[in-house]
């Protein structure tokens, strides 16, 4: 049997404002994710600067950092059977245009950029990414 382990999410400023983090939520906890941390929170630039410092220098960087300053996001994380693969599979691909029908993203996303979702694609990013949004006491539960 496969290892748990957890996952970071964030629900970016499209699922807060369009009133669907219910419904995503819901598919992670329907396919056996247990949330071990939830909060709402409005990104600042810094935050957003170092959830996003791998695509520093690329085109869109500053585009991606700019959809989700000030607005409210959610941080969330998951814990189950491998998680971060699990989560990467339900999230879909990163344009909703070319997203699968049935994930997240084919289902509810409308743009490149502001992608209703953020997830973790490696255990090291799980790690650098939860530690900016939680504090290592919320990480041990």
């Amino acid at each position: 049997m496969s290892e748990t382990e957890k996952t970071f999410v964030m629900l970016k400023p499209s699922c807060v404002n369009r009133g669907l983090i219910g419904e995503v939520i819901s598919r992670f906890e329907r396919k056996g994710l247990v949330i071990k941390g939830l909060k709402m929170l409005v990104m600042t630039r810094e935050l957003a600067e170092r959830l996003y410092e791998v695509h520093k220098g690329k085109e869109f960087y500053e585009k991606l950092i700019n959809t989700v300053t000030g607005k409210r996001v959610v941080a969330l994380l998951l814990e189950g059977r491998e998680a971060i693969t699990v989560v990467r599979k339900l999230i879909g691909a990163t344009d909703p245009a070319k997203a699968e029908p049935g994930t997240i993203r084919g289902d509810l996303g409308l743009d490149l950029t502001d992608n209703i979702i953020h997830a973790s694609d490696s255990r090291e990013s799980y790690q650098r990414e939860a530690s900016i949004f939680f504090d290592q006491s919320e990480l041990m539960y």
